[in-house]
């Protein structure tokens, strides 16, 4: 089933023709009470080919750990802007975890403004997308532009809490640096509350416990 589905969407606009070819002959040949069927379909397919694109098939990659065959689909998408908008997103986000995991750190900011920009109300993806954008700023070193995207992300609201707990990890650390005891404890307690389940964030937050308890007050 998946592999038909897979042809389909690989195949949308020759499908067209070829749909579009069957209506004309059916109109000329029958009735066009008949040929507008294949017609309609062909019409579909051009739209979903445009702006639906491959990405709706990601999962099943995704979820195999197929990453190669997942970065060939995204690149078959050759006009993103024309994509829906939710589906715009997706395609940046995932371009952007693709970036980062091959730590071209300014593509996957420049991926996850774009999703941003798409304009999709959807809170969990704007939450992920500005964790995101603040993990990359603290992987490089600007704080102060890290800090202002994490606390957008928890306001925006994270769909987990694992990423709720990463996001206070993380402005816990910054005010640590900037010596402001006081919002670290916060957003340590905070991140703590979170019960994150991840063995890694579990860890960083023993290790930031160790912090914790030398701070007076």
């Amino acid at each position: 089933m998946f592999a038909l589905r897979r042809f389909i969407v690989f195949n949308r606009l020759g499908l067209a023709v070829v749909m579009l070819a069957l209506g004309f002959l059916l109109g000329f040949k029958v009735t066009w009470w008949l040929g507008w069927l294949p017609m309609l379909i062909a019409v579909l397919m051009v739209v979903a080919h445009f702006m639906v694109g491959p990405v709706t098939i990601m999962q099943r990659y995704i979820e195999a750990g197929d990453v190669e065959g997942a970065q060939k689909i995204l690149k078959r998408v050759k006009y993103p802007n024309l994509l829906y908008k939710p589906i715009r997103s997706a395609y940046y986000m995932l371009k952007a975890n693709f970036s980062t995991m091959g730590d071209d750190l300014d593509a996957a900011e420049a991926e996850l403004r774009k999703g941003l920009e798409a304009g999709v109300a959807d809170k969990d993806f704007q939450g992920t997308a500005l964790l995101q954008l603040g993990s990359i700023s603290y992987r490089k070193g600007n704080m102060k532009e890290a800090y202002e995207h994490l606390r957008k992300a928890v306001k925006s609201g994270l769909p987990d809490a694992d990423s709720n707990a990463t996001a206070y990890l993380q402005l816990a650390s910054i005010c640590l640096q900037r010596r402001d005891f006081k919002g670290s404890k916060f957003y340590y307690g905070k991140a703590k509350a979170a019960k994150p389940k991840n063995e890694q964030i579990v860890e960083q937050l023993n290790e930031m416990k160790k912090y914790m308890s030398r701070i007076p007050g």
